[in-house]
């Protein structure tokens, strides 16, 4: 008979075994991430077949991307966190309240970027470079992206409300139908009618409002615990406050990349235009390492938090060791396909022959601390999970701002390239001893009480 089975008065996340509980809580999840990664992918691929200037115009656009898709998600942490508390403690008027507050949010963080592309994409990348080919194809790309934006911001933000009741399942299918009409256009927007890197956008833009339709319709026909009432719609304040208070470090430690990003562009294209192009492609395809260990993030945190509630901390660590076994496995295995067919990764995105010659030693270079970083992310979820999220935002701005980008300049003067893409595993050497410093702390200051004191 199985745990659940004997005390049904308790959540699962209490009683059933862990690897079961981790899996069942983090696969579809990780599932789901993946298919957010090919979003980053396909465009470049396609793209690529058009000019490197053209991959280059995607890949400095990506600290816009980048910036839209974490202050949806960072947005979507206090929405879960809200919206989860209201419906655990019955009160159904706050959680509806806190959906329709939600989708009002979605609108305004939707208007605002709307408004800056509009504005300023060119300037953005006259920024960077002044290569005509890649201003006028990026800022092409990006002002539809942004202008444009209200559909991934719809598209997260009511995947949170179908997440936040645990229907995460169909989260799932919004994600893969938005991905598989992505597949489907690019090719037809690009090159049957010719419309170039704008067309890479509207396929995407696309296929992010054919994902928020569909969530759209799952969360009013398979989410009976939400009634979302939208006429005499007033935002309310109280609520708002509290979507952010736990939304707006989500969101800085998110968006931490992409400034990290548009300051390593800078240094890069100082070399060769062809080494942003790289650093676009390693973005993408480390993308499809780093994604599933996200997603088993988000099932480690729950699991830990809750069994910190309960007092058991015998389940907590065995959820964290279990998190970095299993982090540390797909690291490994990225690690061995980045060291192994680095030359088959950059002809995905048709590299010529000198794009090969200096990019095969950047993503073996690169991907050195794979291993590390997989350690380092279940650092950061124990940390929020045991309520010192601002640990995991401190080792972020270590490793991204503070160490990574001074070290990739220093680096720089040399004048060698390839020394260049050294940075990223010293930054991770730091990021690695913060990590254990503050993981010995919280577990002596948060995990030893509760093995001390009975529960």
């Amino acid at each position: 008979m199985e745990a659940k089975d004997m005390q049904p008065a308790e959540n699962k996340m209490g009683v059933w075994p862990i690897n079961k509980l981790l899996l069942s809580m983090s696969v579809p999840i990780m599932l789901s991430m993946m298919v957010m990664a090919l979003y980053n992918i396909v465009d470049s691929i396609f793209v690529s077949r058009i000019s490197e200037d053209a991959l280059n115009a995607v890949s400095l656009a990506f600290p816009v991307q980048n910036l839209m898709i974490s202050v949806a998600t960072g947005t979507g942490v206090g929405i879960n966190a809200l919206l989860s508390r209201s419906l655990g403690e019955k009160n159904f008027r706050r959680a509806n309240l806190t959906a329709e507050n939600a989708l009002f949010l979605a609108l305004c963080s939707s208007a605002v970027f709307a408004a800056a592309g509009a504005l300023f994409s060119r300037q953005f990348f006259l920024m960077q470079t002044d290569v005509p080919e890649i201003v006028d194809g990026g800022t092409a790309y990006i002002m539809i992206c942004t202008v444009f934006s209200f559909g991934v911001f719809f598209q997260i933000t009511i995947e949170r409300l179908l997440q936040s009741t645990g229907k995460t399942f169909y989260t799932m299918i919004t994600q893969i139908l938005g991905t598989i009409a992505n597949l489907i256009l690019d090719p037809i927007f690009i090159f049957v009618l010719d419309m170039g890197v704008a067309g890479a956008a509207w396929a995407t833009v696309a296929g992010e409002i054919l994902g928020a339709c569909a969530a759209a319709y799952l969360n009013m026909t398979r989410n009976p615990e939400l009634s979302i009432k939208l006429r005499g719609f007033r935002p309310n304040g109280d609520i708002i406050r509290r979507i952010y208070a736990v939304g707006v470090p989500s969101i800085m430690m998110s968006s931490v990349g992409s400034v990290m990003t548009f300051c390593m562009n800078k240094i890069l294209i100082g070399f060769t235009t062809t080494a942003t192009a790289i650093f676009g492609v390693y973005f993408k395809l480390q993308s499809f390492v780093f994604m599933p260990v996200f997603g088993l993030n988000n099932g480690i945190v729950p699991i830990v938090a809750y069994n910190f509630g309960a007092r058991k901390p015998e389940r907590m660590t065995k959820t964290i060791r279990l998190g970095v076994i299993y982090a540390v496995s797909v690291m490994l295995a990225g690690f061995a396909v980045f060291q192994i067919f680095p030359d088959a990764l950059l002809r995905l995105f048709d590299a010529s022959d000198y794009m090969l010659e200096i990019g095969i030693p950047a993503l073996r270079i690169i991907s050195i601390p794979f291993v590390l970083a997989g350690f380092g992310i279940v650092c950061s979820s124990a940390f929020q999970a045991l309520g010192h999220g601002v640990l995991s935002l401190i080792v972020s701005l270590v490793r991204q701002l503070v160490v990574l980008l001074p070290a990739a300049w220093l680096l720089s003067l040399s004048g060698r390239l390839e020394l260049v893409w050294w940075s990223f595993p010293i930054a991770e050497v730091f990021s690695l001893v913060l990590s254990i410093v503050f993981l010995a702390y919280v577990f002596r200051k948060e995990v030893k009480p509760l093995t001390e004191t009975p529960g």
